[in-house]
């Protein structure tokens, strides 16, 4: 091989260093699930270099099975913002494209990471307490319910439940036995509805923690704290 094809090669290579673009992915890697609107803010920044061709850059996003998904670029082209839509899932798959092309040469693309990552969606809580009014005269006792929504999965099973006291104390071991769970296991519980598990007490004041447990990952347990009494807002 001559010195020329080497210095046309080592050249070339020279030339091709210069005409790449870089992407950097400023996405957060947890959001809080929110099925309400389902979508989520992605970001990237880009910068090139000086052989790319000025307007020349896109970027995509690609999320499950390599679907893509617009990017919309600042007046620079620096800094990039798109949303990726899901609901009922627990995380999603994130990974950005790239494709420009460089003056008098060719196309170039990157993906960015090179193998997609998953971005994590924290469920928001489940129902912390709730009071059922004992105010109206009953023979039979008093009847009401606890409303759960999942909203990271599309079908999630409340397994089981029990009644605790709110501590060991006389007292609230006492409060708490009245308490009986009406509602039969296992129950279904469709992503983002309401479902219930039906309480009843035999007297007019009696409190406790209901506890439920359930097949979502990161979320088999869940207390509420239960107060049957006169009076008491829903």
């Amino acid at each position: 091989m001559s010195k020329w094809s080497v210095f046309a090669g080592v050249a070339a290579l020279l030339a091709l260093g210069g005409c790449d673009v870089r992407v950097q992915d400023q996405t957060p890697a947890v959001f809080s699930a929110n099925n309400d609107v389902g979508m989520y803010e992605l970001k990237a920044s880009v910068s090139r270099d000086s052989l790319v061709t000025p307007g020349s850059v896109y970027l995509f996003a690609l999320g499950a099975n390599k679907k893509r998904i617009d990017m919309t670029p600042d007046k620079q082209g620096a800094e990039w913002h798109g949303f990726y839509t899901v609901k009922c899932r627990s995380s999603f798959p994130l990974q950005f494209e790239a494709i420009w092309k460089r003056q008098g040469l060719s196309t170039g693309s990157v993906l960015v990471p090179p193998t997609p990552r998953e971005i994590q969606l924290t469920p928001p809580p489940l129902t912390k307490e709730a009071t059922i009014d004992t105010s109206a005269r009953s023979n039979k006792g008093w009847e009401g319910s606890v409303a759960y929504r999942f909203v990271t999965a599309e079908h999630t099973q409340i397994i089981g439940a029990h009644i605790e006291p709110l501590s060991q104390d006389a007292a609230d071991v006492a409060a708490a036995k009245p308490i009986m769970i009406d509602t039969p296991f296992p129950v279904d519980a469709p992503c983002s509805t309401p479902t219930e598990i039906h309480l009843s007490s035999k007297v007019a004041k009696a409190q406790g923690n209901l506890v439920i447990d359930t097949d979502l990952k990161g979320m088999e347990h869940w207390q509420t704290k239960v107060v049957f009494a006169p009076n008491a807002s829903k």
